[in-house]
C-alpha cells in the first residue's frame, strides 16, 4: 500500500510542488487562493453594488411618483375605485410623453387586490393576489424587484417581457395614511447597461486590488526567498568549510598524537644510549679505579703506592671527560632570557667557532614573546639543520632563515652542496632529521626536506599561540 502510494500521480506532484522554490509555491498557492477570494469578493461586491443601484433607482422614482400622482389620487381615501374624471387625468400624464416613454406600464393597487388604475384598461376594477411587493409598499416601504410573469395581472395581459416593477406607496394629504400603492413597470435596457457599467467597475476594481496585493506579496516572497536561498547557499559552503578544518583538525591531531608516541620512543631509547654510554665508560673507569684502591693498600712501598695512584688518577680523569662529553650531549646552553633571532644567531656563531665555515642569518620581524617549546625546537633545528650541511655539504652556502607569518614563525636552513644522498636519517644517538620532524610535528607543525642540484633545504613551521600547550 505504501508503494502504491508512493508511485500514485498525486505523490509525484506533491513531491514536484515541494521542490519548487518558495516564492513559486507562494505564487501558485498564493494565487489559486487569491482568485478564489476575488472570485467571491467580486460577486458579493457586485451583488450589493447591483442591489444599491436598483433601490437607488427605486427611491428616485418613488419621490418622482409620489410628487406627480398623489394629488391625482386623493379620492382612493373614500372610495374604491377612481372616477372617470381622475381617470382621464391619469391617463393625460401617464400614456403621454417622456413618462409613457420610460415607464411602459402603470398600476395602482388597493390593500385588498383590487386594481384601482392601471394603463391597461382592461384590469381597472380586477382583483388579483396583492403582489409582495405590494404589501410591502403597504406597510411604508419602497421595494423594487423584477416581474414575475407568472403573476395572475400579467398573465391577463399575456406578457412575456420582464421590466423592473417598483411599488411606491401614495398617502393621504391630510392624515399621511397610505390610501393606495403605485406599481410601475420601468423599462430594464437603461438600468442593464448601468448595472453592466457597475458590475465592469465593481470586477475591475476587485480584481486591480487583488492583482496589487498579489504582487506586493509574491515581491516581499520572492526577496525574502532569495535571500533564504543566498543563506542556504552561505550555511552550506561554511558547514562544508567547517567539515573540512574538522578533518584537517583530526588529521593534525593524529599525526600529532603518532609524533608525540615517536617522540617518546625516542627518548627512551636515547636515555638508553646514554646510559650504555655511562655503562661503557665512566662506569668502568670508575671500577677499575675502584679495584686499584685495593692495589693501594697491598703496595709494599711508596713508590709503588705512587705509581697506582698516579694510574688511578689518569683512570678518574678520563671518567670525567667522558662524563663532561655526555653532559654537554644533553644540556642545552641557557635560552630563557633569549629572543628566537638571538638563539638562532647564537647557535649559528657557536656552529661557525666549532667548524671555521661562514653562517648567512636572516631573520626579521619575529616576535620576541615566542613559546619556550617553540625556542627549544629552533634551537636542535638549527643546530641538526647546520650539522648535516656541514657534514654532507662541507658547509658551503649555509644560510639560516627565520621569519614569522601570521600565526605562524618559519625557519629555514640551506645549503648550496649537493644535497643529503638519502644519508638524512642519523642513528649515532643524535636527534637527527627523523627527531627533528617529530619534535616539530608534535607542537603542531610542518616539517619538510627538499634535495637538489642546488642544494638541500629543510624548513619548519610552528604555530606560536600553540607552542606552551604542545
Amino acid at each position: 500500500m505504501v508503494e502504491a502510494a508512493a508511485t500514485s500521480p498525486r505523490f509525484h506532484r506533491a513531491r514536484g510542488f515541494r521542490s519548487l522554490s518558495q516564492s513559486i509555491q507562494f505564487a501558485l498557492s498564493g494565487g489559486i487562493v487569491m482568485l478564489a477570494a476575488m472570485f467571491l469578493a467580486g460577486v458579493v461586491i457586485s451583488g450589493i453594488v447591483t442591489r444599491a443601484a436598483v433601490e437607488s433607482t427605486a427611491t428616485s422614482s418613488a419621490l418622482f411618483l409620489d410628487s406627480l400622482l398623489s394629488p391625482l389620487v386623493q379620492e382612493l381615501a373614500h372610495r374604491d375605485l377612481l372616477g372617470a374624471q381622475a381617470i382621464a387625468r391619469l391617463d393625460a400624464t401617464l400614456k403621454n410623453g417622456a413618462f409613457a416613454d420610460r415607464f411602459a406600464h402603470v398600476d395602482i393597487w388597493r390593500n385588498d387586490g383590487l386594481v384601482a388604475y392601471s394603463t391597461t384598461s382592461g384590469l381597472i376594477g380586477g382583483r388579483f393576489p396583492l403582489p409582495e411587493g405590494a404589501a410591502m409598499a403597504f406597510d411604508g416601504e419602497v421595494s423594487a424587484r423584477y416581474t414575475d410573469l407568472a403573476a395572475g395581472e400579467h398573465v391577463a395581459r399575456a406578457w412575456t417581457t420582464k421590466y423592473l416593477e417598483i411599488y411606491v406607496p401614495l398617502r393621504e394629504h391630510r392624515s399621511g395614511r397610505i390610501i393606495a400603492v403605485v406599481e410601475i413597470h420601468e423599462l430594464t435596457q437603461p438600468l442593464e447597461v448601468k448595472l453592466l457599467r457597475v458590475r465592469i467597475h465593481t470586477w475591475l476594481v476587485v480584481t486591480g486590488a487583488a492583482l496589487s496585493i498579489a504582487a506586493a506579496l509574491t515581491a516581499v516572497v520572492y526577496r525574502n526567498s532569495r535571500l533564504i536561498a543566498q543563506q542556504q547557499i552561505a550555511l552550506q559552503n561554511r558547514l562544508g568549510e567547517i567539515e573540512r578544518v574538522s578533518n584537517q583538525n583530526s588529521e593534525l591531531r593524529m599525526k600529532v598524537q603518532r609524533a608525540s608516541g615517536r617522540l617518546v620512543e625516542m627518548n627512551e631509547s636515547y636515555l638508553r644510549n646514554v646510559g650504555a654510554e655511562l655503562h661503557d665508560g665512566p662506569v668502568q673507569l670508575i671500577g677499575l679505579s675502584a679495584l686499584k684502591i685495593e692495589q693501594v693498600r697491598r703496595a709494599s712501598n711508596r713508590s709503588g703506592r705512587e705509581t697506582i695512584l698516579s694510574a688511578i688518577e689518569g683512570l678518574l680523569g678520563d671518567a670525567l671527560r667522558d662524563m663532561r662529553a655526555i653532559a654537554r650531549g644533553l644540556m642545552l646552553p641557557e635560552i630563557q632570557q633569549l629572543s628566537l633571532c638571538e638563539i638562532v644567531t647564537s647557535v649559528a656563531r657557536v656552529h661557525e667557532q666549532r667548524t671555521g665555515t661562514a653562517v648567512r642569518v636572516i631573520c626579521e620581524g619575529v616576535p620576541l614573546d615566542t613559546p619556550q617549546a617553540v625556542r627549544l625546537c629552533a634551537y636542535r633545528f638549527v643546530q641538526e639543520g647546520l650539522n648535516n650541511a656541514y657534514r654532507h655539504a662541507g658547509g658551503h652556502g649555509q644560510t639560516v632563515e627565520c621569519r614569522h607569518d601570521g600565526d605562524l614563525v618559519i625557519l629555514r636552513v640551506s645549503d648550496d652542496g649537493a644535497g643529503a644522498g638519502g644519508r638524512a636519517e642519523r642513528h649515532d644517538g643524535s636527534l637527527g632529521l627523523l627527531g627533528l620532524r617529530e619534535r616539530v610535528e608534535s607542537l603542531g607543525g610542518t616539517f619538510s626536506v627538499r634535495h637538489g642540484p642546488q642544494g638541500t633545504v629543510i624548513e619548519m613551521s610552528a604555530i606560536l599561540n600553540g607552542g606552551e600547550e604542545a
